[in-house]
C-alpha cells in the first residue's frame, strides 16, 4: 500500500485530480490509517492509469465511467466500447476540422501582415483590423 504522493508520482496525476476522482466515484476510496492518511492499493494504481488513459484520449467523465463499467462487467458486449470509440473518434474529427479552420485563418492573417504592413504601427496592422472586423477568415463557429 502507498500514500498519494506516492501515488501521484507513480502515475503523474496531481493530488487534487485523485481526490477528485474519488469524489466522483471513478476511483474507490481507499482504506486509510489511524491518522486518516490514504492508502492505495496496486488495484487502485492499474484503475488510475485507465483513467488518465481514457482521459487523456478525450474520453469524457461520464464516457470514463461507462468503459470502467464495461471493464467489470462480463455480461456486456465488447460493441458497447467500440460505440464508445466511435462517437469519440467522431467528436475528435470534428475538433480535428475546427483547428484546421483556425490553422488557415492564421495562416492568411499572418500572410497579409507580412505582405500588407510591415514597420506600421499596431493600431493600422492588417492582423488588428481582421480580429476587429467581421471577415471570411474567421473560422465558423469558433466564438470564444
Amino acid at each position: 500500500m502507498t500514500g498519494i504522493g506516492a501515488l501521484s508520482r507513480e502515475t503523474g496525476c496531481h493530488i487534487e485530480t485523485i481526490r477528485y476522482y474519488e469524489k466522483l466515484g471513478l476511483l474507490p476510496k481507499p482504506q486509510r490509517t489511524s491518522g486518516g492518511h490514504r492508502l492505495y492499493t496496486k488495484k487502485h494504481e492499474k484503475r488510475l492509469g485507465f483513467i488518465l488513459k481514457a482521459r487523456g484520449l478525450g474520453f469524457s467523465l461520464d464516457n470514463t465511467r461507462e468503459l470502467l463499467s464495461l471493464s467489470e462487467n462480463t455480461e456486456r458486449s465488447c460493441g458497447e466500447a467500440l460505440e464508445l470509440v466511435e462517437t469519440n473518434l467522431a467528436t475528435v474529427n470534428q475538433k480535428l476540422e475546427e483547428l484546421q479552420r483556425i490553422k488557415d485563418s492564421l495562416l492568411v492573417m499572418a500572410q497579409r501582415c507580412k505582405c500588407c504592413c510591415p514597420g506600421t504601427k499596431a493600431p493600422d496592422c492588417t492582423i488588428v483590423d481582421a480580429l476587429y472586423n467581421k471577415s471570411s477568415e474567421q473560422p465558423e463557429g469558433s466564438h470564444a
